[in-house]
């Protein structure tokens, strides 16, 4: 049944896509973005949801900058957990869906097994805090959510790995003087494609289920694993070289180990994410260059 969807967060690396694929389910989708909506302003917020009087509120918006999320703690908790209390009280107001998205980095990256949605968080960064926290504030106005923790997103749309590899790969298989380009080979995590994402989430607005699912691609590798596998797809003549985290230092702690389970999916037979080297490909074919 045809839904009227307000996505939030529209012109972002998720949203862009999330609004083509609920178009092309037949969907009425109403997407939005700031300035048309402040997610830090309350009466933005209740002003856009009561003009739209949507079935579904999806919100793609967040502070993703993981390390900027260190330094500008307060606004990474304004916009990643505050609001969305906000948004569950205007979904509560309307009895609407309300459709999130977290984060592998609400969990440690500790455990030697996939974090299921039973695995106890432990968040080690101001984001993986900031998202955890958005859960809590949402599951404790509002029982009528869903919320979809993803993983490693990439898309054609906005930054992402993908982007950032190729670029530097290009840029060192035409450089002079060849030098190797150092990946991170100590960090495992599922690469996972926006538009099998959205996918997902559209086949689950009819379900009764409602909670936290994890969202992510089967399989998992490594950063290195990645970039290998996306430049000898490119065809670029790229020299890698693995390394250590220690070797790369960031502001924000990752995750060492962030490989998600989709155990609820799978408990409800509705588990449709596909390998993630089977949705590379088909990212590749998809792409627009």
């Amino acid at each position: 049944m045809a839904k009227k969807i307000l996505i939030i967060g529209s012109n972002g690396q998720l949203g862009y896509d999330l609004v083509n694929q609920a178009n092309l389910a037949g969907h009425f989708v109403i997407p939005t973005d700031y300035p048309l909506v402040d997610l830090l302003d309350k009466s933005s917020v209740e002003a856009c949801v009561d003009e739209a009087a949507p079935d579904v509120i999806v919100n793609c918006a967040a502070f993703t900058a993981v390390d900027d999320c260190e330094t500008m703690r307060e606004e990474a908790f304004a916009l990643n957990a505050d609001a969305c209390g906000v948004l569950a009280s205007a979904a509560k107001k309307h009895s609407a869906l309300l459709v999130h998205f977290s984060t592998d980095y609400v969990f440690d990256g500790l455990a030697e097994a996939p974090y299921t949605e039973d695995s106890r968080p432990n968040p080690q960064s101001a984001y993986g805090k900031s998202k955890r926290r958005g859960e809590e504030a949402i599951a404790e106005i509002y029982d009528n959510f869903m919320i979809f923790r993803i993983a490693w997103l990439y898309g054609t749309h906005g930054n992402n790995f993908v982007k950032t590899i190729r670029w530097m790969a290009t840029s060192a298989s035409r450089a002079k003087e060849k030098k190797p380009l150092k990946i991170v080979n100590d960090q495992f995590g599922t690469p996972t494609w926006t538009v099998s994402v959205c996918r997902q989430v559209l086949a689950m607005l009819g379900r009764p289920e409602r909670g936290i699912f994890h969202c992510t691609s089967e399989g998992f590798c490594s950063w290195y694993d990645f970039a290998r596998e996306l430049v000898s797809a490119y065809g670029i003549s790229a020299d890698l070289e693995p390394c250590t985290t220690k070797e790369f230092p960031r502001p924000a702690p990752r995750p060492a180990y962030g490989v998600l389970e989709n155990a609820r999916l799978k408990s409800i037979d509705m588990n449709i994410m596909p390998d993630w080297r089977d949705a590379f490909k088909e990212f590749l074919e998809y792409r627009k260059d």
